[in-house]
């Protein structure tokens, strides 16, 4: 199993990237969060992720996260019954993993669901299956730095956790007009906020 990749950045979305490992392209699926720090470096950098191979009967996929902290909160959501690797990515994309934890911790359902692909049940489930291991899960997962201003793409990143177009233009331009000096994280957790209330 690949745990660990490091290359050239030649192609990158907000889902997915080509990481170029000696000459080998590696189709990777990442978060935002990844996704925002690669573009903070630019085209062709170098850049070191750490890895969860899925495999099934029909493919292999890989599954890349900037810091080793979110690989193992991934590892976490897909052992819930009903969350696969896209779901689990999505999730990572739409809630930092400390205010994740925090969710499950205080079984807030409603927080939970305003993440695309995350209805009720699902929810529900999470915090059944997790709630309890809280504490645990937060000892196990490594602490990192702050992470360093975020891309601007704000629009794109919603539309791709699944947000309309219109809904995700509204929301940035109204998180802007009200945090004027915010960077991407800030004004990123706020358009979500406001989506979750539409």
């Amino acid at each position: 199993m690949i745990g660990f990749l490091h290359g050239k950045v030649r192609r990158s979305t907000p889902e997915r990237m080509i990481l170029d490992v000696g000459g080998v392209g590696y189709d990777v699926h990442i978060p935002l969060s990844t996704y925002y720090e690669i573009e903070k470096l630019g085209a062709d950098s170098a850049v070191g992720l750490f890895i969860h191979t899925h495999v099934r009967e029909d493919a292999i996929e890989l599954f890349g996260f900037w810091s080793e902290r979110e690989k193992l909160l991934f590892e976490k959501l897909i052992a819930v019954s009903g969350i696969g690797p896209r779901l689990a990515r999505v999730i990572l994309s739409g809630m930092a993993p400390d205010e994740l934890l925090a969710s499950l911790a205080a079984g807030d359902t409603a927080r939970l669901a305003t993440i695309p692909g995350i209805g009720k049940k699902t929810a529900q489930r999470m915090i059944v299956d997790l709630k309890d291991r809280v504490q645990e899960l937060a000892a196990e997962l490594p602490e990192i730095a702050a992470t360093a201003p975020l891309g601007e793409d704000l629009v794109l990143a919603l539309v791709n956790l699944g947000y309309r177009e219109g809904e995700a233009q509204r929301a940035v331009a109204q998180a802007r007009s009200e945090l004027p000096d915010a960077e991407s994280p800030e004004l990123l957790r706020a358009s979500l906020q406001k989506l979750s209330r539409v």
